[in-house]
């Protein structure tokens, strides 16, 4: 039986190995094709490892496009849409989760069943009230429809409920209100649900491409994911300018990944132990 185990689970794990490299694949060959001439990005046979490592491409993308400001742009978007979703999702979760009030499952039942409504349905009507508020090629206006997140309260307030009511019930006697039991509890225990949301929000944020390009007109306010847009209609041919700035487009998600990956499975594991 102990060797029945054990090759099943050699076999397991190799599996697991290929699935991984095969993934890993096409951001190997956008890293390798950044350092590489534009002559050879697509030369057959394919170069696994470029004969000469050309990290000049590197220089010339800042050069050719302010991705700078982009990348700042991005940035505060990205960080502050990140920080307020945060506290929303956490505040309206410890509110379903942790206090009783009249049609709490219903409200909750409804609002999260906007998660399976898609943008498309609501964008156009979307864009005419922000339009309307002015809001319209401004990043407040960005950050205001991504400040609210029906994932995101899903998410803690399924680990929330896997907090025992007992610790909150004995904070309610010892005469704490509901933000001090928020505040000195619950929001404290729950860093790995928080930071399994700051990985979504981010990426999300930072990857999102139809907002910026809807909602941003001036080239000033314009996100890193339009820069590489504008970077390809002008230099489309130039294929190793273009894996270059994916490439440093990539890095900061990588950056927060590595910082909140601890986090992450223990965060999705604990958010799924009570429906």
């Amino acid at each position: 039986m102990k060797t029945n185990k054990s090759i099943g689970r050699i076999i397991l794990y190799i599996l697991l190995i290929a699935a991984s490299i095969l993934m890993l694949i096409p951001f190997y060959w956008m890293v390798i094709s950044s350092l590489k001439l534009n002559k050879d990005v697509f030369s057959i046979p394919m170069k696994w490892i470029p004969d000469a490592f050309h990290f000049e491409n590197y220089q010339i993308i800042w050069k050719k496009l302010p991705l700078l400001d982009f990348f700042k742009n991005t940035t505060k978007l990205t960080v502050i849409t990140t920080i307020i979703q945060l506290f929303t999702s956490c505040f309206a979760a410890y509110g379903f989760a942790k206090m009783k009030f009249a049609g709490r499952n219903l409200i909750f039942l409804i609002y999260v069943t906007t998660i399976a409504v898609p943008w498309q349905v609501y964008m156009v009507p979307q864009f005419t009230m922000m339009s309307r508020f002015g809001l319209t090629n401004s990043h407040l206006g960005l950050i205001l429809l991504q400040s609210f997140s029906a994932f995101g309260v899903f998410l803690i307030r399924q680990f929330y409920i896997s907090i025992p009511e007992e610790l909150c019930e004995a904070a309610r006697i010892d005469g704490l209100s509901e933000y001090g039991i928020f505040a000195k509890i619950v929001f404290p225990l729950g860093k790995s649900a928080m930071a399994t949301l700051v990985i979504f929000t981010f990426v999300n944020v930072w990857n999102d491409f139809m907002g910026p390009l809807i909602y941003l007109d001036s080239t000033n306010l314009k996100t890193i994911q339009l820069g590489i847009r504008m970077f390809i209609s002008q230099y489309g041919a130039d294929y190793a300018w273009v894996m270059a700035a994916s490439v440093c487009s990539l890095i900061p998600v990588v950056i927060i990944f590595i910082f909140c990956q601890r986090y992450f499975v223990e965060g999705v594991a604990a958010s799924g132990i009570k429906g």
